[in-house]
Parts: structure tokens; C-alpha cells; sequence
């Protein structure tokens, strides 16, 4: 996620950066909440996917502002283009996996099809997207990011996409019992992974606009 805004302007609703900054971080405020025991408690579970649901369209609306803002600097920074890219896809996976699970519980029979499978494509997107915005700021996977705004958020960006990978590993459905692999680390995971994102998009609000030139 290098969107980038003007230094110190955390009010600046006029640049689509820092929409995108804004949409990204209500995004993640739901998906670190709706893994929460308590808040799942406390709405329901029908509520609780449905926050789930609008989380992923939050992803989709700031993953599009991005995909938008790297279009014209896609032959400079074609890293960070198909980052943006390949993210905006993981966010669309998203949008069915979350939409699915509104109407499909853990245990039905065409749950890791519909639900499962969707949102390990999007983590995998995820995990490809964060790897290129990182290698695009710090120079290689191997290498420690720069010690700047931009490289704290592709280093809590990819930590986040690591975490919602380790997530959908533990939300498979096994056949046999019908129960997920891991539940606590499913949830543990997607709020870990949220955290992460969240961390991100709130630097992003007063990232030197010159880090993405």
C-alpha cells in the first residue's frame, strides 16, 4: 500500500491518497474487530460476517484509488503497479468469500469451496502484493527496509499479508470432522494481519508524497 499524502496532513479529503488511507484503515478496523470472541459475543454472528463484509468492500474501494494512483507511473514503478494490482484482486476474492459466509456456516458441505477456497486466493494475493511493495521499498525480501515512513508501512503491510495467509491456513475446513484446522489461529491471525494493515494505511495519512515519486 504506497499511497503516500501531504506531511502532517492527517485532514485532506480532497486527495484521493488519502481516501485511499482512510478506506484502508476502516477496512482493517474490521477485520481486527471481527475476530474478537467479545465483539462476535456481542453482535451475533450475523452481524459479525456482515462487518466482515463490509471490510472487504472498504479494501476494494481503497485497493481501487491505489490501483488508479500507480496507473501512470506504471512504466517507473512497475513494482508497485502490479503490487496494486495484484492486491486489488486479493481484495475482490474478499468480497465473495465474505458475501459467501454471510449465508454459509463452518460444517456445510460446500463450505471450503465457497467460502474456504476464495479466501485462500485472497491471501495469496495478499502475500504477492505486500512481497512486491516491500522488494519495490526495501530492494529485496532479504533486505531490511529502509529506515523511513514508507519502509515502516511495506514492512507492516507485509507482516499483515503473512499473518491472513497463516489465517486461511487455519480456517481449511476439514472434511472428516467438519471443523476448521485451527480456529484460534484463524481468528488470531486475521486480527493480527488487520493489525498490521491498520498500522499501514494510518501512516499513510501523513506520508511524505515524495516517497511514492
Amino acid at each position: 500500500m504506497s499511497v503516500t499524502t501531504q506531511e502532517g496532513a492527517l485532514w485532506a479529503p480532497r486527495r484521493a491518497a488519502w481516501w485511499e488511507a482512510v478506506l484502508f484503515a476502516a477496512g482493517s478496523a474490521c477485520f481486527l474487530v471481527g475476530p474478537l470472541p467479545a465483539f462476535l459475543n456481542l453482535v451475533g454472528p450475523e452481524t459479525d460476517a456482515l462487518v466482515f463484509f463490509v471490510g472487504s468492500l472498504l479494501f476494494t474501494s481503497g485497493g481501487t484509488l491505489q490501483w488508479l494512483g500507480a496507473c501512470p507511473a506504471r512504466h517507473r514503478r512497475r513494482l508497485d503497479w502490479w503490487s496494486s494490482s495484484v492486491q486489488l484482486a486479493g481484495t475482490l476474492f474478499f468480497n465473495v468469500t465474505t458475501f459467501r459466509a454471510l449465508t454459509s456456516t463452518v460444517g456445510t458441505p460446500t463450505y471450503d469451496e465457497l467460502v474456504w477456497r476464495p479466501d485462500a486466493f485472497g491471501s495469496l494475493c495478499f502475500l504477492v502484493s505486500g512481497a512486491l511493495a516491500y522488494v519495490e521499498v526495501a530492494g529485496g525480501l532479504t533486505h531490511r527496509p529502509p529506515p523511513t515512513r514508507e519502509g515502516v508501512v511495506a514492512g507492516s503491510n507485509l507482516l499483515g499479508c503473512v499473518a491472513f495467509g497463516l489465517s486461511a491456513v487455519g480456517g481449511y475446513v476439514l472434511p472428516a470432522s467438519g471443523s476448521e484446522v485451527n480456529t484460534a489461529l484463524a481468528n488470531a491471525m486475521t486480527a493480527l494481519g488487520a493489525l498490521g494493515f491498520l498500522v499501514g494505511s494510518l501512516l499513510m495519512l501523513r506520508q511524505d508524497p515524495a516517497a511514492a515519486q
